[in-house]
């Protein structure tokens, strides 16, 4: 392993990037919209903050772990201004990406990187390519009627999620470090009342392998652009899925596969840990599968399988149960842009891909269930053992990571001591439900059939059941907090979820494993970012 960089001027990034192979166009005026039709990439100047700039938070993690940086380089003027968008490193390429998208079902044509700028690529000493990305960064020719800011307030909330899904196993980009200017305000309009405050404008560092998007394939088929949409695919196959053969003449059926499998898997792992996302349009989806723009995102507490965290959504499109089902449509999408390029052998291939996906993903999320209640194989009548549990906690408001959580502590025999259930505070009302004693005694049937040994069984449920998940909450008080500049909050949530199945002495004390407070419960959240 080679010695972290201490002096972040020694620090650059790799030449050329492997995005100066797709079509690269540039503007003098970057910064008026436009229709931006023959490239892929948008060369655009970062426009950086005013003000003092604040180092809110960085994530230690991901310095030395992805950049190969000892943390020591958040102390440096040079890496909070490099997060500003002012100090670009050697190699740097700053653009923009372009692209489409459904948005809540219905085709919004160009969208692309309104406030975000692509910095460059760095290969680490593990060989990994990761892109590094700014959001809030400035404006850009797709910034539509934005001004290329983001604040504070969405920014920590993305910077927190994003390190804390990635540790709680769910498939994410990650977030290297915040910076927020101290009078650089920018208006915004939280509740859509037409009444809009200013607030800190920040600048977040991101970091992924890519930003290919869904949207990035259909806005090229939008405008019947082949030979634009042939590079563009080989070009993610060549960087990202090298392992298929470009000469192979079912590369596409395969290249959509993959990346069909790889998003199904992740939005397992959401249903398993009552994430919901918020906003699954299409240039939402990631190309990876990873989780890709945190906005009204939130973690389920008192269980409603309907449930809607974003206040815009008033149809209840992307509610928490819909999500495989919009991951499958969203897949719809991405086999219909690449229609344009497909032969009619791989046009019926792809088609038979997509009618298995639906059991394919209705299986992984009963597999996730079901090492969450501490089995190792899906057996007959699973699927009604998993619905019934969570029927029960939908009849009883209880909390969802709580109650999984707490069955995981507890051995199979206490399951009925009412003693011992009122002491959990999630268990003490899901064990309210007419259905408890029965649902009890099938569950431990079904661990007596698998020969579940008890001590293997709780090891195994306190790994997959964490202790803590980011409550909208627990991240609105770090919010209030940083916009005072008291950064204490952030930074400990930070480190907090590096163990997120681990109890911490400090989360205790501020009760993040306990009931959420009542006042939580009115939180409102919206894509006014």
């Amino acid at each position: 392993m080679a010695k972290p960089i201490s002096d972040f001027k020694e620090w650059k990034f790799r030449l050329p990037p492997s995005y100066v192979q797709l079509p690269i166009t540039g503007y003098p005026d970057y910064n008026i919209p436009r229709a931006v039709k023959d490239a892929v990439f948008v060369k655009v100047p970062t426009e950086p903050l005013t003000g003092k700039i604040d180092l809110v938070c960085v994530s230690n993690d991901a310095l030395t772990d992805i950049l190969d940086l000892d943390p020591v380089v958040a102390e440096s003027e040079e890496f909070v201004e490099f997060i500003n968008g002012k100090y670009l490193p050697q190699g740097a390429l700053s653009v923009c990406h372009g692209y489409g998208g459904y948005q809540f079902g219905f085709w919004a044509d160009q969208l692309g990187d309104g406030r975000a700028h692509i910095l460059g690529e760095y290969v680490n000493s593990k060989g990994e390519l990761w892109q590094l990305q700014l959001k809030g960064s400035g404006e850009t020719p797709f910034s539509r009627f934005g001004d290329g800011r983001a604040v504070l307030r969405s920014s920590l909330r993305e910077m927190v999620a994003s390190e804390a899904c990635h540790h709680l196993g769910i498939p994410t980009t990650r977030a290297a470090g915040l910076v927020a200017s101290d009078s650089h305000k920018v208006l915004r309009d939280r509740s859509y009342s037409g009444l809009a405050r200013p607030e800190r404008a920040a600048v977040l560092l991101r970091l992924a392998p890519s930003w290919m998007r869904i949207g990035s394939f259909e806005l090229m088929h939008r405008r019947q652009q082949t030979d634009m949409l042939v590079e563009l695919a080989d070009h993610v196959i060549k960087h990202f899925f090298s392992h298929i053969d470009l000469n192979d003449k079912d590369k596409y059926v395969k290249f959509f596969t993959e990346v069909a499998h790889k998003n199904l898997d992740m939005v397992a792992t959401w249903q398993g840990l009552g994430f919901t996302h918020g906003v699954l349009n299409t240039d939402n989806i990631s190309i990876l599968g990873l989780t890709i723009d945190y906005g009204p995102f939130g973690f389920i507490e008192h269980y409603y399988e309907n449930y809607v965290p974003n206040s815009s959504d008033d149809m209840g499109r992307y509610a928490f149960n819909k999500q495989p089902e919009i991951l499958l449509w969203n897949l719809g999408k991405l086999a219909e842009a690449l229609q344009l390029i497909l032969c009619d052998e791989s046009k019926k291939k792809i088609k038979d891909v997509i009618d298995t996906l639906e059991l394919y993903v209705k299986d992984k999320i009963l597999h996730t269930y079901i090492l969450k209640l501490g089995l190792t194989e899906v057996r007959k009548g699973d699927d009604k053992l998993v619905k019934d549990f969570l029927e029960m906690m939908q009849q009883t408001s209880s909390d969802f990571t709580g109650s999984f959580r707490q069955i995981s502590e507890i051995s199979l025999n206490q399951l009925l001591d009412k003693e011992t259930l009122e002491s959990k505070w999630a268990l003490a009302r899901l064990s309210k439900s007419k259905n408890w004693d029965k649902w009890i005694q099938r569950y431990k049937d079904r661990c007596c059939q698998e020969n579940v040994n008890e001590d293997e069984r709780v090891k195994h449920m306190l790994k997959v059941n964490p202790l803590y998940v980011p409550r909208n909450w627990m991240l609105q008080e770090a919010i209030k907090d940083a916009e005072n500049n008291d950064f204490n909050k952030v930074r400990l949530l930070l480190e907090i979820f590096t163990k997120p199945y681990e109890a911490n002495e400090e989360a205790e004390k501020l009760g993040y494993s306990s009931q959420p407070p009542s006042w939580s419960f009115g939180l409102k959240l919206s894509c006014s970012s």
